[in-house]
């Protein structure tokens, strides 16, 4: 499975400020840019804390086309996820979960293994691709992202930076990421810089 690891932060690395509040970071351009990632993946997937605080309908939405929409995707390891979430209503949506699982919404419930408490990566991996997934968008927050980048188990970074500083409160965007050793961080074969349009610059550059 290819799995993508999507960021949208400030320059130093924050998703949102100490009071939580993280919509926008990004620009127009960028966020367009984010639903042509989803649209080429087979799965997006988030933690129950950005569903708790952003309620996310987590779709691919593009300007005049019709798209096949991705398997959305929930670790939510205590049931937390309401019925009423848009990510819970409608078709393909999946929890997993390492409770004892019990009817949500229209989505299905799926109790998979843990580590340290969560849904571990490996049983979600190997869940997912059971079900034919075979590429894999995480837009999850930094408990997400630091999980799956622990784990080794991210191919491919898409980091959309904002050119603001959220300041050392801010909310980084691979909490828990605590590491012994500097050989231990998650490194890259390669990185490609692609700048995603001047509205970002345009928005924040007024004086």
């Amino acid at each position: 499975m290819r799995v993508t690891l999507k960021l949208a932060t400030s320059l130093d690395g924050r998703i949102a400020t100490a009071s939580g509040e993280s919509r926008w970071i990004t620009g127009e351009a960028a966020r367009l840019e984010g639903h042509r990632l989803r649209a080429a993946h087979d799965a997006i997937l988030v933690g129950v804390e950005t569903v708790l605080h952003d309620d996310p309908e987590l779709t691919a939405r593009l300007p005049g086309r019709q798209v096949d929409q991705p398997l959305r995707v929930v670790l939510d390891s205590r049931l937390r996820t309401p019925p009423s979430a848009r990510v819970a209503t409608g078709a393909s949506a999946l929890i997993l979960t390492t409770s004892e699982p019990r009817p949500l919404g229209a989505a299905r419930v799926v109790r998979v293994e843990s580590e340290n408490g969560r849904p571990a990566v490996s049983a979600v991996l190997k869940g997912l691709t059971a079900a034919g997934v075979g590429s894999l968008l995480i837009e999850g927050g930094g408990q997400v992202a630091a999980a799956f980048l622990r784990a080794g188990a991210v191919d491919r970074l898409e980091w959309f930076r904002a050119p603001i500083l959220l300041g050392g409160e801010g909310r980084p965007c691979v909490a828990a990421l605590a590491l012994a050793n500097l050989a231990d961080a998650p490194t890259f074969r390669r990185l490609e810089v692609r700048p995603v349009g001047d509205d970002l610059w345009e928005r924040y550059a007024r004086a």
